[in-house]
């Protein structure tokens, strides 16, 4: 288990648990970074913020430091 900040680029990984201030995580999740679902981290800006992450289909641009919040495996 690590942190999806810390996934190579084109990587596939499937959500474990997000760990972060309340309000934040529940806004991952209404974004449909759930528990389960898999991601691909598919970009990265030219200083590693922020990253560009395919989940069900749709591309969404996390700061790491929210990428952080979701621990994957």
């Amino acid at each position: 288990v690590r942190r999806l900040s810390d996934v190579p680029l084109n990587l596939s990984c499937r959500i474990k648990r997000l760990e972060g201030p309340r309000q934040d995580c529940d806004r991952l999740l209404d974004l449909g970074f759930t528990p389960g679902e898999d991601v691909i981290v598919t970009h990265a800006a030219p200083l590693g913020d922020p990253l560009v992450i395919r989940v069900r289909g749709t591309l969404l641009a996390l700061r790491k430091r929210e990428a952080a919040w979701i621990f994957v495996e």
